[in-house]
């Protein structure tokens, strides 16, 4: 009976061990796989009109500083993880993006930011631009984290700063498609899949009892999810009304 109960006992172990794994590797990559449509989407029409690098920017600044936040308090090393392949998955977001407005420019004229025009921050020309902001930008984070990394303040302000960008993550796609009154270009199954991405983590933060800067970021995500999606219906029923 005893041998029974220790088999049970593996089994139930083995198997909680297999969920824990894929819930972490979806935790790792399922950030990601929202931007594959999109991307394809943009590959497809050969235009970028309809999606905001804005998010690529502010993706680009929560995920360094997250990673500078696990420095200074180690928590989940798959949210680091989750870091690095969101890192990536925006340069090649905008790497496709300058290739694209690059094929598309009609103007010879060109912003870099060497010129340090405030008016085309983060609208530069070369994808090498968006390079050394991001080399800049973790150097500096480097530096500060490497001066203060004992002040508990600073550490927990730096965990604040990370998860307040990304709950800010869907804002400039929101900003975009007022700007545009239209929610054309942008593929809706990536906010779909945010959505869906947002809940899963929101609830994965819950359950692992990460710090509580993580959930509110989850939260708050949902709520601007929630808007593009309204967006989404409100402009495709304006449309039919003009057609009709």
């Amino acid at each position: 009976m005893d041998g029974e109960l220790d088999i049970a006992e593996d089994e139930v172990e083995v198997s909680w061990g297999l969920l824990s794994w894929l819930a972490s590797s979806l935790m790792v990559f399922g950030g990601a796989v929202p931007y594959v449509p999109q991307y394809q989407e943009i590959q497809r029409s050969g235009n970028t009109e309809g999606f905001s690098t804005r998010v690529c920017l502010v993706l680009l600044v929560a995920n360094i500083l997250r990673i500078f936040f696990w420095i200074g308090k180690q928590f989940e090393l798959t949210l680091l993880l989750q870091s690095v392949v969101m890192i990536l998955t925006m340069f090649a977001m905008l790497h496709l993006c300058c290739s694209i407005q690059g094929s598309n420019r009609v103007s010879t004229k060109q912003h870099h930011i060497s010129d340090l025009d405030l008016r085309y921050f983060w609208s530069w020309t070369s994808f090498e631009d968006y390079l050394i902001f991001c080399f800049g930008f973790t150097l500096l984070c480097a530096l500060l984290t490497f001066l203060l990394l004992d002040s508990v303040l600073f550490v927990e302000t730096l965990g604040s700063l990370a998860v307040s960008c990304e709950a800010m993550l869907g804002l400039p796609q929101l900003l975009q498609n007022l700007q545009n009154r239209s929610t054309r270009g942008m593929s809706v199954k990536m906010v779909l899949l945010w959505t869906a991405g947002d809940v899963f983590k929101t609830m994965y933060f819950v359950i692992n009892e990460s710090p509580a800067q993580f959930w509110v970021c989850g939260s708050l995500q949902i709520l601007v999810d929630m808007a593009i999606l309204l967006q989404v219906v409100y402009y495709n029923q304006d449309v039919r009304i003009k057609l009709g």
